[in-house]
């Protein structure tokens, strides 16, 4: 024991374990890696700690401030990734099965430092606006905001990877502002342990941000509050247990599930075995089944065909799995490694046996099945294991029993309708895929399927080249699933940040509710000065600064120059006759010479602070504007977001967005919308 690493939890800002208990061994040769640590954990200190000095620090850092943690913190860990490779190899894993989880893990944190960077404001408040007028007069309105919860995240995390799985609740959780306390599977929380220690090596994370369990949780989830969050990966029947604790349902505490579950493909019946997507398919069920040994929540176990392809299917993808290498990642032209312990090797095995009860054997262990590399005999090896359903409709099987490494199985059915009913059997799974060649099966099989899973992956010639995959999460996309697969949902954009904030309505004047939100609400005093907005830097303008316009006419000159500059010549802006009999009644002006009048009547010409304006938001066009009328703008500071980026010049800058309101001689708006503009810093 002396010369194998004790691994230690970081609790309350001290690495606690010193005795070893439980060894870790080696998926590739049985050796022991590391030993669990032997000390209880006080989690009452843990959680007081991440109250009192994790919620502070976070909430010192704005949106944007800790979203440029969250790049820093990424480009940190890639440059040490090679020490995480030579860890991740003892699970089990391939250099590629690796780079999901290392390189994978630190691309979810520059996804969401994007995201933060884009999508999230300078401070701690996010306006779910526009504000929604409650009264007559305009003098009292409703909106709702987004802010951190002020608890702890708790995440409870799965042994198939260890980096990304903690890296993918971590990022949407510290960039809402709330500290977490991080708890991987024994199995490999050697390799989490590691990317623990680089992340605080870094500097970049506030004191009580993070914490680490190795081991039990203990009364953990006995001592939270509800302003706390839960969050798991892991089995169904964890999941289950877990989120029936009596604290967390007496205190309402959410609870997001992310189970494994049986998810599946269908290749659809207008594909025969002379197309391209037959391969397609048989090449995405073999990858399912072989990428880290099959040890994937999103892992294809049910690979639903035409039973007069069925055939076909099972002899190509045999084929294919024949040619797979399986053994040490060290030996070269080795494509599949080891089951990540082995004890997920006895368990697989027993599911096995379950499957083979309702399934014949078409491929497996008995197929030349030999490891490549020294010392495997004691490692955790597994063959790649394709089975076929006796009766797809009876009870058990492929649809209740996973077996959570390289095993699947096929199924056949008549039509697709029935393929649709076999893959809702599932009762729920993170995603399915169906590949096709017929834009018409897609529309009518993805509206019925996507009841009973998170993710629906459309695979077919044109997007091969570029898709991703049935089994790879993406940082965009919601993650998650119905019914088995947890009913919960993970990553998602901004998604995924707005479930560790809590969402509240606030009523008041609109006065009011700009204070609070930090952004403008129309209706709300407003601040005139002698200086035009656009001659202002970012520091100096106010939220809410205006600038109200002089007036402008519009004749039927503006409209006819505006259509021979634009070429826009539409019957509503030169047809008398027939503008006269439209819902109009009269010839009306462009809406974009709308936009452009205005923007003559409220923009500063000469050189200043302004840069650029980069885009429109919420642009409405209200009320049509005739020859004769008179329009008027109103151009007011609604938001700032100091990002932290400089101009090609090395300019400081920020983003402004402006409210604009366009009106006519009746006081009636005529368009509306957000410009976005770039505006530089006073200098030093």
């Amino acid at each position: 024991m002396s010369n194998t690493p004790t691994l230690q939890s970081f609790i309350a800002g001290r690495w606690i374990g010193s005795h070893g208990a439980q060894a870790l061994r080696s998926a590739i040769n049985g050796q022991s890696l590391a030993y669990t640590h032997e000390e209880s954990l006080d989690f009452a200190e843990s959680i007081a700690y991440a109250r009192q000095q994790g919620v502070p620090a976070l909430m010192a850092l704005d949106f944007q401030q800790r979203a440029a943690r969250l790049k820093a913190l990424g480009k940190f860990l890639l440059e040490r990734k090679e020490q995480l490779y030579a860890l991740s190899h003892h699970s089990g894993a391939t250099r590629a099965d690796s780079w999901i989880d290392i390189e994978g893990g630190a691309g979810t944190l520059f996804a969401y430092a994007s995201v933060g960077s884009r999508e999230l404001p300078s401070g701690n408040v996010v306006h779910e606006g526009p504000a929604i007028p409650l009264g007559k007069t305009g003098k009292f309105a409703g909106t709702h905001i987004l802010v951190p919860r002020g608890g702890v995240a708790v995440h409870i995390n799965a042994f198939n990877f260890p980096i990304w799985g903690m890296l993918e609740k971590f990022a949407p959780s510290f960039l809402a502002g709330m500290p977490c306390i991080v708890k991987p599977a024994t199995a490999t929380s050697y390799l989490t342990e590691a990317a623990v220690r680089l992340m605080y090596e870094s500097g970049l994370l506030p004191e009580g941000s993070l914490q680490l369990i190795i081991g039990s949780t203990g009364d953990l989830l006995d001592r939270l509050q509800g302003q706390d969050v839960v969050t798991f990966t892991g089995s169904a029947d964890t999941a289950a247990k877990l989120r029936v604790n009596a604290n967390l349902v007496r205190n309402s505490i959410p609870f997001n599930a992310e189970a494994d579950s049986l998810n599946c493909a269908i290749l659809a019946p207008d594909v025969t075995p002379d197309d391209e997507e037959f391969d397609l398919f048989v090449k995405e069920v073999a990858r399912e089944m072989t990428v880290k040994a099959g040890q994937k929540c999103t892992a294809i176990r049910r690979a639903i065909v035409p039973a007069r392809h069925i055939d076909a299917v099972a002899e190509r993808l045999s084929a294919r799995l024949a040619k797979i290498a399986v053994g040490d990642p060290s030996v070269e032209g080795v494509r599949m490694g080891a089951l990540a312990s082995h004890a997920q090797q006895a368990d697989v095995a027993e599911r096995l046996e379950l499957l083979l009860q309702s399934s014949d054997l078409l491929f497996g262990a008995k197929d030349g099945f030999a490891p490549l590399g020294e010392g495997v005999a004691e490692g955790a090896f597994f063959a790649p294991t394709l089975l076929r359903s006796r009766d797809p409709h009876a009870d058990g099987g492929a649809h209740d029993i996973e077996a959570f490494g390289p095993v699947s199985t096929l199924m056949a059915y008549d039509d697709i309708d029935e393929a649709v009913a076999l893959a809702a059997r599932g009762k729920g799974s993170l995603v399915s895929t169906l590949v096709t060649k017929d834009p018409l099966v897609a529309a009518r099989v993805v509206p019925a399927a996507a009841a009973w899973h998170g993710r629906v992956h459309i695979l077919d010639a044109e997007a091969a080249p570029e898709s991703t995959g049935h089994g790879s999460p993406l940082p965009q996309l919601k993650h998650g699933g119905p019914g088995r697969a947890g009913g919960g949902e993970e990553l998602g954009g901004l998604r995924a940040v707005k479930h560790y904030l809590q969402r509240t309505a606030v009523q008041g004047s609109p006065s009011m509710l700009m204070a609070v939100t930090g952004e403008y609400v129309r209706g709300a005093r407003v601040v005139e000065t002698e200086v035009h907005p656009f001659r202002r830097h970012f520091e100096d303008l106010q939220i809410g600064e205006s600038l109200l316009t002089h007036r402008r006419t519009v004749t039927e000159a503006d409209i006819v120059n505006f259509g021979c500059l634009s070429g826009d010549h539409f019957y509503m802006h030169f047809d008398e006759i027939a503008a006269k009999d439209s819902q109009f009644g009269k010839r009306i002006a462009h809406g974009y010479f709308v936009l452009s009048a205005a923007a003559g009547l409220f923009v500063s010409p000469g050189v200043g602070p302004v840069l650029a304006n980069y885009g429109l938001d919420t642009l409405r066009f209200i009320t049509p504007v005739g020859i004769g009328d008179t329009i008027q703008a109103r151009l007011t500071c609604k938001r700032k977001i100091d990002q932290g980026k400089v101009s090609p010049k090395g300019e400081p800058q920020g983003v402004v967005a402006w409210d604009v309101e366009v009106t006519n001689q009746n006081d009636e708006l005529v368009a509306s919308y957000d410009i976005l503009t770039l505006v530089v810093k006073r200098e030093g």
